[in-house]
């Protein structure tokens, strides 16, 4: 299949989705600012580029014929104050620690999308949020991240402000930079796993049988490539470079067209802000403004599935973004939740007919639930069977998953109950840190790892 074959649809442009229906948009008072705000990312370069995209095009379609594993992983929702080496350096190690489990376990590439570089929009389920102050009900309009408002529950902070759309930019900008130099300075080269140790911080940490099945492992990999390279292997090199790509939820479509364009001496546009948005589970309305935006990118494009979603809407779905049925290009990210998995995934799966698809399983945003103390969080356990049962209803029908999306991080956190960590929700307040969603902390990250290298062989 050509790129040609893929052009861009000639009744589409990247402002075409403006005459249809938003559910998540934001409602600016200052139409002049939003203007200014757009125009200015407009003018900037691009964050990443179209080759890097049509490389993970590629990647995803390895993944798509069971050559290749892909892991999606990263923070809920980045804030602009951590922009900063050490969250990004953290995150950086765990996902290359993960990435090191499954190449072990799996026996073939990973390939590494991290939610990173521009996930700092989140969807809400309310425009408006209230809270209690100084004995009166106060509402103003809720968070919804870093690229629209800010988290303090305040009139001045939760104005939505365009011109934090430049600040995500220039935010991005600088962790993909920073995250570029430490994978070209060799910080992600297999001979030194090592170098991703996160014990250093002095908070990180693993239980001693986990942290040895690591190390004994990293020591497996790292004779095996001193192996091939004294056996004089071409390909030793391909093997041990590690490539990064970003992906984020394309919510504030703004952002999104602003930085979508045509490149020179290839067909269509690029969303050139990240290599692999997403469409949400509340944004994927078939008429809506969010899967008119993302049928006219050369992106390989996500989509979240809930529970609610079924295979007839699934099937429009895909053949409005895919019609061409392109290899690489549909990232199915389904989010089930552990008590709904068993009973919806494989119908799901089967009304997809013969459509070229890469499965992920998302086991986290299915599984939040709230406390008694009005924390959100989820168990270990709950996840754990969701991944698992996916496992085995892709192995039952004959198909195969194909990735997973974490929300992770690399600190020592206490924000989903359970694992080899042994967190309860009486812990929770110890060190709860999530701007928005509870995510796995250093230990459970690893520990899932290890679960799914063994499971998926």
């Amino acid at each position: 299949m050509t790129t040609a074959d893929n052009a861009t649809p000639n009744d589409w442009t990247p402002d075409s989705w403006k005459s249809r229906l938003d559910p998540q948009q934001v409602l600016y008072t200052d139409r002049d600012a939003v203007e200014r705000a757009v125009s200015k990312l407009a003018s900037l370069p691009p964050l990443v580029t179209s080759w890097e995209i049509d490389h993970l095009r590629d990647k995803i379609a390895q993944a798509q014929r069971g050559e290749s594993f892909v892991l999606q992983g990263g923070d809920c929702a980045e804030r602009l104050d951590d922009c900063r080496p050490e969250p990004i350096t953290s995150r950086l190690k765990i996902l290359l620690q993960m990435s090191l489990v499954l190449v072990h376990g799996l026996g073939r590439p990973v390939v590494r999308v991290g939610r990173f570089a521009g996930q700092y929009a989140k969807p809400r389920s309310s425009k408006t949020e209230t809270k209690e102050i100084d004995g009166s009900p106060v509402e103003l309009p809720s968070y919804f991240g870093d690229l629209v408002n800010r988290d303090d529950f305040t009139p001045e902070a939760r104005a939505p402000d365009p011109h934090l759309m430049v600040r995500g930019y220039q935010h991005a900008a600088m962790t993909i930079n920073f995250i570029r130099a430490l994978i070209d300075g060799g910080f992600a080269d297999l001979h030194h796993p090592e170098y991703w140790d996160l014990s250093f911080m002095g908070s990180a940490k693993l239980e001693p049988p986990l942290r040895e099945q690591y190390q004994a492992m990293s020591r497996e990999l790292a004779g095996a490539l001193k192996f091939m390279e004294n056996l004089g292997e071409k390909t030793v090199d391909d093997l041990t470079r590690v490539d990064f790509y970003t992906s984020h939820e394309g919510l504030n479509l703004l952002y999104e067209s602003a930085q979508t364009r045509t490149v020179p001496r290839k067909d269509g546009f690029y969303n050139l802000t990240t290599h692999m948005p997403w469409v949400g589970e509340r944004t994927r309305d078939l008429d809506g403004a969010h899967v008119e935006y993302f049928r006219g990118i050369r992106n390989p494009v996500g989509v979240k599935l809930g529970p609610s979603a079924d295979g007839e809407t699934v099937s429009a779905l895909l053949d409005r973004l895919n019609p061409t049925n392109e290899p690489g290009r549909m990232v199915l990210i389904v989010r089930m939740g552990a008590e709904q998995v068993q009973t919806n995934l494989g119908p799901l799966i089967q009304s997809i007919g013969d459509r070229t698809v890469l499965w992920v399983s998302d086991p986290m945003h299915g599984n939040t639930r709230g406390t008694a103390s009005g924390r959100k969080t989820r168990s270990v356990d709950d996840i754990r069977t969701e991944l698992e049962a996916s496992i085995d209803i892709h192995a039952r029908l004959g198909t195969h998953l194909g990735g997973v999306h974490f929300e992770l991080t690399g600190e020592d956190v206490t924000e989903c109950v359970g694992g080899a960590a042994d967190v309860t929700e009486d812990q929770l307040d110890q060190n709860y840190a999530t701007a928005l969603d509870p995510r796995l902390n250093y230990q459970q990250a690893l520990e899932l790892a290890f679960l799914l290298a063994n499971k998926l062989t």
